[in-house]
């Protein structure tokens, strides 16, 4: 009566309990990764692209004695237990969902774990697709990387639910900016397995879901220039943009020095890391969003736009240039020590002359020379489409006091601020809006990587047209 009772209860009332847990023993679901997106350049040329490339995974359910069996796999695969130890710790999500053990594996490993298969109970291979670089373009900056998710980084994600261990993730640059349009939909394949976890076929009673890639994104990079960018900074410090100031696209972009940019991709070893962390060339700060410069001279026609735009300056004043100027107790020198002589603002911009600005520019006041750079988008993001854009700084009132005190600076601050010098700190990408705004007469896009339908909206400052024609003038008079 009581064997009766039990079988009732487990037949009649458990069913769906039972046939649930059955399921779980007789399906295996596998995952697919799906491809991610390509990155083209402006003619469709591939910058990056996906390859495949071997991972070793384990169902930790149907692994009889697990420290054995990673023992075997490290022994066959020629790697570390502890290494497949702690990769099944990192990627664990479920006694029936494949855990990943050890990644970029070599045929001859492959052959050998084929090889010794019935010893390995619930270990398996399979493909993954991987990024790679197929035209010999550099830009890591640009491009970024993409990481492996585990469990630390899952549990930091915002959108958490639409990726699974081992997925891949945009983690900087164009791949994090644009992840929303580069990551792809994973598949889902339910196989019949039998007691000893072999598959027998297909679950025909559930659907597989093949992976959809992600889609690509067009960049408004050339690929010849930019790749003869790179071989001009090849062995120096420094940045190179181009763009087109009618849209606002970027041709080229490099910061040097850089590194390979599939470093990220596959295995890292701790010298290799450490090497590219502490060398003092600092290649992986992405310098033209990152780094904040002191601009000199080219942000001279800024003081000029200022002292146009007051009430209190007329265009043809004339300043005399004897090589220097005083300001109080301290000698301001000219770039040309032997001094350009009288000059008006045009003819001063023409020559780069530092007196006439230091002589003109105490006619403004801190604020004015303030807004005047904000106007045309310093001192804040140009929203460029990678992340981690630094701002630069345009000192202001508020500022100059909090770092010297409130009788700790002088409008001598102006003087330096007029020629692009003192506490003034830019980055090449404001540089470039910058001078982009200028040969439009304030109407460049906003600068961006790659084509899309609506850009965000640009500075636009706005000056009486002969304002822009004195500016005009003065940068031409610098080369003819």
């Amino acid at each position: 009566l009581i064997l009766g009772v039990r079988y009732f209860q487990i037949q009649i009332i458990e069913h769906e309990l039972y046939r649930l847990k059955s399921n779980t023993n007789r399906i295996r679901k596998v995952t697919k990764n799906a491809p991610r997106g390509l990155i083209l350049d402006r003619k469709g040329e591939i910058l990056v692209d996906n390859y495949p490339v071997y991972v070793i995974t384990a169902i930790p359910g149907e692994m009889s004695n697990k420290n054995k069996q990673f023992k075997l796999l490290a022994d066959y695969i020629e790697s570390d237990s502890s290494i497949i130890q702690s990769n099944y710790k990192k990627y664990y999500r479920g006694r029936f969902v494949q855990t990943r053990l050890a990644k970029d594996m070599s045929f001859i490993q492959l052959a050998n774990l084929e090889e010794n298969k019935l010893n390995l109970e619930g270990v398996y291979y399979d493909q993954i697709p991987e990024r790679f670089y197929p035209n010999g373009v550099k830009a890591p900056h640009l491009f970024g990387y993409v990481k492996e998710i585990d469990r630390s980084i899952r549990k930091n994600l915002k959108n958490k639910d639409l990726y699974e261990l081992g997925d891949l993730v945009g983690w900087s640059g164009l791949e994090k900016y644009y992840e929303s349009f580069l990551r792809g939909n994973r598949g889902t394949y339910f196989y019949e397995v039998d007691a000893s976890g072999r598959e027998v076929g297909s679950a025909a009673e559930l659907d597989d879901t093949r992976p959809s890639p992600g889609n690509n994104i067009q960049t408004t990079i050339d690929l010849e220039l930019q790749m003869h960018c790179e071989k001009l900074m090849d062995g120096k410090k420094g940045v190179i943009l181009v763009g087109e100031p009618l849209t606002g696209g970027i041709l080229a972009a490099i910061s040097s020095p850089d590194y390979s940019p599939d470093f990220f991709t596959g295995k890292i070893t701790e010298s290799s890391w450490n090497k590219i962390k502490n060398n003092p060339d600092k290649p992986l700060i992405n310098r033209y969003i990152q780094g904040n410069y002191i601009p000199g001279s080219i942000v001279k026609m800024i003081t000029q736009i200022a002292l146009l735009n007051s009430d209190s300056f007329r265009k043809d004043t004339k300043q005399y240039c004897p090589g220097f100027y005083q300001f109080g107790d301290r000698i301001f020198g000219c770039w040309y020590t032997e001094g350009h002589g009288d000059l008006n603002v045009n003819e001063a911009i023409a020559v780069s002359c530092d007196v006439f600005f230091y002589k003109a520019v105490r006619q403004l006041t801190l604020e004015e020379i303030n807004k005047s750079f904000q106007e045309f988008g310093f001192g804040q993001k140009t929203n460029i489409d990678i992340p981690n854009e630094a701002i630069g700084l345009v000192p202001d009132r508020k500022y100059m006091k909090e770092r010297y005190g409130r009788y700790g600076w002088s409008r001598g601050v102006l003087l330096n601020l007029a020629i692009g010098q003192g506490e003034l700190l830019v980055t090449p990408i404001q540089v470039l809006n910058y001078i982009n705004l200028l040969s439009t007469r304030g109407q460049a896009p906003n600068c961006h990587f790659v084509f899309v339908d609506n850009l965000p909206l640009n500075h636009s400052p706005n000056f009486k047209s002969e304002i822009w024609d004195n500016v005009h003038k003065g940068m031409r008079d610098a080369i003819i």
